[in-house]
């Protein structure tokens, strides 16, 4: 019986090892693990610099990231959000005992819709949190304008976004913070961490006392929790890193077989605004509906080909959440699977994907 080869969904990235060993030499020779340690900090610089922000702080994990600044500010009222999203977007909000407020998303972007926010907002309001979809970057103008006008501060969770820009920026520079995860999923990885992304000099030193227990030495300062990171996971970083431009050029090259193919396949994808230079860190295509979604997925993987429900469930449909309707994020929740995309992925396997997924739409 022949072996059917498995094509996953996605892959985590390694670099050469000798460039990880190299710091893990000198990781052993110093004995310096954790708590700040120079990798940690040489990685936050090289991230500031990278993104061209002011401040980069390397955590523990891209949740830790989004509850950080809720803490620091003292919020305990509405937070308007995105339901089409990773569920820690949500969890992270309520887990700081904050009231998630769900506004719908724009059917194009899959990113939160302005003129939702804006009907969602109440008194209670405190701050908007939201999403960059698969890199798409929110409207940012949009949501900024609303922010100003009702004096709420702006979180971004920009876990899709690591190196794409928007309108000659980094998208991780806009709002008040940006939040990152370096997940070994991502495109850009750490193993496991994460990183806050701030240009407000007296917000980044709240937020770096918060994650270190609230003390520097023995003068303590606030609240605080144990967020740092390791010095062996800022080395997989640092390692990494300048591979990045190699890697988002090899998963261009699959956008591209992917793209030429959509028009025969009557798919859609996400529209990608103007102004945009693009990370290309998924590929979602969405279908009529779940059953066809579901159909199509498990014909894929009886070829050995895994694709993902990305994002499901919509996030106002959680169990322990009631009462909000998102119609556009529920039926495109529904609807969507992410298609394989990673650094090593081959074309030929990536042609694979398109003619298996032909086949399967036209047994309709």
């Amino acid at each position: 019986m022949e072996t059917i080869k498995k094509i996953q969904v996605t892959k985590s990235f390694l670099p050469p090892k000798e460039d990880y060993l190299a710091y893990i030499d000198k990781i052993w020779e110093s004995k310096w693990l954790t708590n700040n340690g120079p990798f940690a900090r040489e990685l936050e610089q090289k991230l500031a610099s990278f993104l061209d922000v002011k401040h980069v702080l390397f955590v523990a994990n891209g949740t830790l990231a989004l509850q950080v600044p809720l803490k620091v500010w003292k919020f305990d009222g509405e937070v308007i959000t995105t339901p089409f999203s990773y569920v820690a977007t949500t969890s992270s909000i309520m887990w700081e005992n904050c009231t998630p407020v769900f506004a719908d998303i724009d059917p194009n972007t899959c990113c939160i819709s302005p003129e939702a926010i804006e009907a969602a907002i109440t008194a209670r309001t405190q701050a908007i949190m939201t999403t960059h979809v698969y890199g798409i970057p929110s409207d940012v103008e949009a949501i900024e304008a609303i922010a100003r006008k009702h004096k709420l501060k702006v979180v971004y969770d920009g876990a899709h976004a690591f190196g794409g820009n928007y309108k000659g920026r980094s998208i991780l520079s806009y709002g008040d913070v940006s939040t990152v995860s370096f997940h070994a999923t991502k495109l850009y990885h750490s193993v496991e961490g994460g990183a806050i992304i701030t240009n407000d000099d007296e917000l980044a030193a709240q937020m770096k006392l918060a994650r270190s227990f609230g003390h520097i030495g023995d003068e303590h300062y606030s609240l605080g929790i144990n967020c740092k990171n390791s010095e062996f996971h800022a080395a997989m970083g640092l390692a990494i890193l300048p591979y990045f431009g190699e890697i988002v050029e090899k998963r261009k090259e699959i956008f591209k077989v992917y793209d030429a193919a959509l028009p025969k396949l009557k798919l859609k994808t996400v529209t990608k605004p103007a102004g945009l230079d693009y990370n290309y860190p998924y590929y979602p295509v969405f279908f009529e509906s779940e059953e066809e979604a579901l159909r199509i997925k498990e014909g894929l993987e009886k070829s050995g080909i895994f694709t993902r429900r990305y994002f499901f469930p919509s996030l106002n449909l959680l169990p322990y959440l009631t009462g909000q309707e998102c119609p556009v994020a529920e039926r495109l929740a529904v609807s969507v699977l992410c298609l394989p995309l990673y650094h090593d992925l081959s074309i030929p396997e990536a042609e694979f994907i398109v003619e298996r997924l032909s086949q399967l739409i036209d047994q309709k």
